[in-house]
């Protein structure tokens, strides 16, 4: 028996105890068999359970059992009373334990009163059901009534879990209905722009501009995309790749087929900075071709704003990039035929719906560098046709990964010096930019000062978030140019900045760090041939957790392996952030732990919308009725009602 396994355990009560005061206060009771014991302990209902054991009981215990030390206990396990030692091997029946309150202890309701009160509202209750009989039978799912009585008096543990199996199928099959229903819609709602044979932008871009040879994995994006581009319908797609994985590239195809084609084209960042990097890169890749691109972002003067927005009006302004002002109800385009969403996470579908809706209905190109687990991406981006881009462009070569003490400071940063006496350049990354008390952070200010001070040969620079733009710009420019050989920084640069010079990152306090933001940063490095270097420095306390994440930074440069961990660690709100994912509270299922039946679940849905998109047929009569006031709420909270 591993430690943390759940099993069933039977014995004869030995003790039952009360350890501990106050609310640290808890029941423990010991259980023996011939081979030894174990203790089933309680933290809330001590006062119940107390009641209801003996010594001298038969009893198994069914949950999670630890070692401690030379202890085996089991927290809050579900309790089989048995009526004689020769019950030992046939258990009884389940008690179910229902949660309390002070409230509940004040009016004497007790788990057990709760239990009563269930049975007589199964025995009295007509419990329609509304899953098509044909897709329970397939998955050898009980019916909803069948599945009540399973949870609250199950005959052993095998029933109460086929019960519970069956409700997380059932909110698991509602939503993937959603979005399936969704993803049918916006396949059928809209004609797209039809962007014919590839033009001289194109054509000239691929052939004569581009100065390295395109990816299997980017050759295939583009491939996708000018299919959706040519089908008549509006494109509405997702390109995902890891850090440095090349979109980029994919979207400026993408665009000068819009361009090729009369069109204008829009490209999306979630801000300022790396809306200004993008109109940076853009610039310079397409500077050859005489490329008409502005840049829309908040602060400009007011005679600039209006010039801008004349051009895009009058369609002088072939493609702007700006943050999500540009999708804004006063933007007006003469003919916008394609838009690009760049850091996709950061936006919410609502967000992504009005873009659907503007103008004459743009094809959609929405890119994530963060790669989302498949079990998120059968959810949140259900309604998105999704192109993935693996492996990285020729040239590049794995970022090295190596945790570091405070105690090899000295031989880091000799190892630093002598990258950049090579030509290299470095990244220093600091948590906060100033002191905080609370958290005993070194802060970037601090930070920059003692690096200085270490190599003082060498040109150091600072870059935060409190800076100006104006200032930010220049201290990015003096790197890039290589003027500045070491930028001491917060995350400011997590995305968005693009060195292929830069071979080095030294992350402080990287446990402090979350997984998915230790690899953004890291991307920002291995840009170029250079081979490429990440130091992760934590502090002397590490918790478990910031362990496991530092760990999984050094064993794999893969952010969908990355993104895999982070999920399990974090769960799937905090992953993505539930607000602005679109990805709602499940009560009883788990996407990250019910992954098959999630995919079961996607399976389902898809086979029903794409045979029946009304739900008219006599199988799906029920569903209908169930589904159509949960649709609505949905729909009205992805924005697309």
């Amino acid at each position: 028996m591993g430690s943390g396994e759940e099993v069933t355990v039977s014995g004869k009560v030995s003790a039952v105890n009360e350890v501990g005061f106050g609310k640290k206060k808890r029941l423990e009771v010991t259980i023996k068999d011939g081979s030894g014991s174990l203790k089933g302990v309680w933290f809330r209902g001590a006062g119940y359970f107390k009641r209801i054991f003996k010594i001298g009981d038969y009893v198994a215990f069914f949950g999670a059992a630890k070692r401690y030390g030379k202890n085996i206990t089991m927290a809050h396990p579900e309790v089989d009373k048995l009526s004689n030692e020769d019950d030992l091997d046939t258990f009884s029946k389940i008690i179910p334990v229902y949660p309390g309150s002070k409230e509940f202890s004040k009016a004497r309701i007790t788990s057990a009163l709760i239990q009563s009160w269930v049975r007589i509202i199964l025995d009295g209750t007509a419990i329609k059901e509304f899953i098509p009989t044909y897709i329970l039978n397939d998955l050898n799912l009980p019916e909803r009534y069948t599945a009540y009585r399973m949870i609250h008096f199950p005959e052993d543990h095998g029933q109460r879990k086929k019960g519970l199996e069956r409700f997380k199928f059932e909110e698991l099959f509602l939503f993937e209905l959603s979005m399936e229903k969704i993803h049918h819609t916006v396949e059928e709602r809209k004609q797209g722009h039809t962007f014919g044979d590839l033009g001289n932008y194109t054509s000239r871009y691929f052939n004569e501009l581009l100065p390295f040879t395109l990816t299997d994995g980017q050759r295939t994006a583009l491939a996708d995309i000018k299919q959706d581009v040519r089908s008549g319908r509006q494109m509405n797609r997702l390109i995902q790749g890891d850090v440095g994985a090349g979109k980029t590239i994919v979207a400026i195809g993408a665009m000068l087929m819009a361009l090729d084609n009369g069109f204008q084209a829009a490209f999306v960042a979630p801000t300022e900075i790396l809306a200004e990097q993008h109109f940076r890169t853009l610039s310079n890749h397409l500077k050859e071709l005489d490329i008409n691109i502005r840049l829309l972002v908040g602060g400009q003067k007011t005679a600039l704003r209006r010039d801008i927005l004349t051009d895009i009006e009058g369609g002088t302004c072939q493609i702007v990039v700006g943050t999500h002002a540009v999708i804004q109800k006063e933007i007006r385009f003469h003919n916008l035929g394609l838009a690009v969403i760049d850091e996709q996470h950061r936006f919410g579908v609502q967000q992504r719906a009005e873009l659907l809706n503007k103008g004459e209905h743009p094809h959609i190109l929405v890119m994530s560098a963060t790669p989302i687990p498949r079990s998120l991406a059968m959810t949140v981006y259900a309604d998105l046709d999704i192109s993935v881009i693996k492996g990285l462009p020729s040239g590049r070569k794995p970022i090295r990964t190596a945790i570091r003490s405070d105690k090899k400071r000295e031989d880091v940063f000799n190892f630093v010096r002598s990258e950049l006496e090579n030509g290299g350049q470095a990244y220093i990354i600091y948590p906060l930019v100033e002191e905080s008390e609370a958290l005993d952070l070194k802060d970037a200010t601090a930070g920059f000062e003692k690096v200085k001070k270490r190599l003082p040969e060498f040109k150091v620079g600072l870059l935060h978030g409190r800076m100006t733009s104006d200032e930010k710009d220049e201290v990015m420019k003096a790197f890039i140019q290589n003027e500045i050989q070491v930028l001491v920084s917060t995350t400011v640069i997590e995305v968005g900045v693009d060195v292929p010079n830069a071979s080095i990152m030294i992350i402080e306090h990287a446990e402090r760090f979350g997984l998915s933001q230790l690899h953004q940063l890291r991307g920002r490095i291995g840009r170029g041939d250079r081979q490429s270097y990440c130091i992760l420095m934590p502090d002397v306390k590490v918790s478990r957790s910031g362990a496991f994440r530092l760990k999984t930074m050094e064993e794999t440069n893969d952010g969908f392996k990355i993104a895999e961990a982070d999920l399990k660690l974090r769960g799937p709100g905090d992953f993505l952030g539930t607000k602005q994912s679109g990805l709602p509270d499940f009560n009883v299922a788990d996407i990250v732990e019910d992954q098959f039946l999630l995919a079961l679940a996607k399976e389902k849905a898809h086979d029903v919308i794409s045979s029946d998109p009304e739900m008219n047929h006599a199988d799906h009569q029920s569903l209908k009725i169930q589904f159509e006031p949960y649709f609505k709420e949905k729909a009205d909270f992805y924005g697309m009602g």
